[in-house]
């Protein structure tokens, strides 16, 4: 039972990680984050069938831009474990408060992302500016670490959120889990956009007018997580799933 919960705040992560991609202050960016970090023009990665040395500079640098900005959201999941193990350790109901002051706190980004109501205290902007880009793959790395140290308004509700439920955990191991799949969310649309720029850009015309719809179901689906954090429902949404959904193993 705890495993299959455990899945379901995995899957959670991994989407919320989607979710954060398809923001408004980073798709359309997109285009501007992988020219600045591979060095190439906007005309070569928008070739219809590019070379295999552009795809091969793509992958690289975006796979080093995803690992700088993995490092930091892992770091923080394992800093959210441990505190919420050492709440845990001196306090014996330590996490059932974490888990009801977090799903409040979650329920509020959600109602942020919504646009009902802004909490502009709670999440000012926070962005890091690289005037010039340091060279090569160890520099591309660095400007992974500056956007995830600098994220935006849009992103900061979504992994906030996430990291109140490795917090709610009570183990490092699995805040480390959490925001793993949360970067591999966030990660692999980058890549694929990357490698796939021009058909990217095709999607991106046609999406982006719906790119406010998806910030309204981002906001409401951290409301439902905040609601089932605080009221302890994880556990009985996940018997109903495995209920409904046949699953191997």
């Amino acid at each position: 039972m705890l495993q299959q919960t455990a899945e379901i705040t995995y899957w959670i992560a991994f989407t919320a990680g989607v979710l954060s991609f398809a923001s408004p202050c980073v798709l359309p960016l997109i285009p501007s984050y992988l020219t600045y970090i591979t060095g190439l023009s906007f005309s070569q990665l928008d070739e219809t069938h590019p070379t295999t040395k552009v795809r091969l500079t793509v992958l690289r640098h975006s796979l080093c831009f995803i690992a700088g900005f993995s490092v930091v959201f892992i770091l923080l999941g394992a800093i959210a474990g441990i505190a919420s193990s050492q709440i845990e350790a001196s306090l014996r109901e330590g996490l059932e408060w974490v888990e009801k002051i977090g799903g409040l706190l979650i329920l509020l980004f959600g109602v942020h992302m919504t646009g009902l109501f802004h909490f502009g205290v709670l999440l000012g902007d926070k962005r890091v500016h690289l005037q010039k880009k340091p060279s090569g793959f160890i520099g591309t790395f660095v400007v992974g670490l500056a956007f995830a140290a600098g994220w935006t308004p849009c992103i900061g509700p979504i992994l906030a959120s996430i990291l109140v439920v490795a917090a709610s955990s009570g183990q490092v191991g699995e805040g480390i889990i959490l925001l793993t799949a949360y970067s591999l969310g966030l990660g692999v649309p980058f890549l694929l956009s990357g490698l796939l720029f021009h058909q990217f850009l095709s999607a991106f015309k046609r999406f982006r007018k719906h790119i406010r719809l998806v910030e309204i179901c981002t906001g409401v689906m951290l409301i439902a997580v905040g609601i089932m954090l605080m009221f302890n429902m994880l556990g009985e949404i996940t018997m109903f799933f495995y209920q409904w959904v046949p699953v191997q193993g």
